[in-house]
């Protein structure tokens, strides 16, 4: 069983910069596959990023490619969201996961954490 816990979202101004962190207890995140999706509100969950095991593999949705980047550290039992250039289309509640392979489909997913939310300002 793996418990995930994200943090790191709150209010900014369109342009400006976020990092979301997601760590892991219950088991060591070296053998997962880890994701970003994020749902706005009366929206369906979208994938947002995901990083394979190695951090060799990585995979963006269109609409944040060159603004958003992931990454992690298994010593750490850390996976980050780094966002830059926020616009307010990127309000959301943004939640991590932890899978058995890399991809853009939710179903790949097995440990979902409760989500941070961040809100971006005009």
């Amino acid at each position: 069983q793996v418990q995930l816990v994200e943090s790191g979202g709150g209010l900014v101004q369109a342009g400006g910069s976020l990092r979301l962190s997601c760590t892991a207890s219950g088991r060591t995140l070296g053998s997962y596959a880890m994701g970003w999706f994020r749902q706005a509100p009366g929206k369906e969950r979208e994938f947002v990023a995901t990083i394979s095991w190695s951090s060799m593999t990585k995979l963006y949705a269109e609409s944040v490619k060159g603004r958003l980047t992931i990454s992690r550290d298994n010593a750490k039992n850390t996976v980050w969201l780094q966002m830059n250039s926020l616009k307010p289309e990127d309000t959301a509640d943004y939640y991590c996961a932890a899978g058995r392979a890399v991809g853009r489909s939710a179903s790949l997913y097995d440990y979902w954490g409760q989500g941070t939310q961040v809100t971006v300002s005009w």
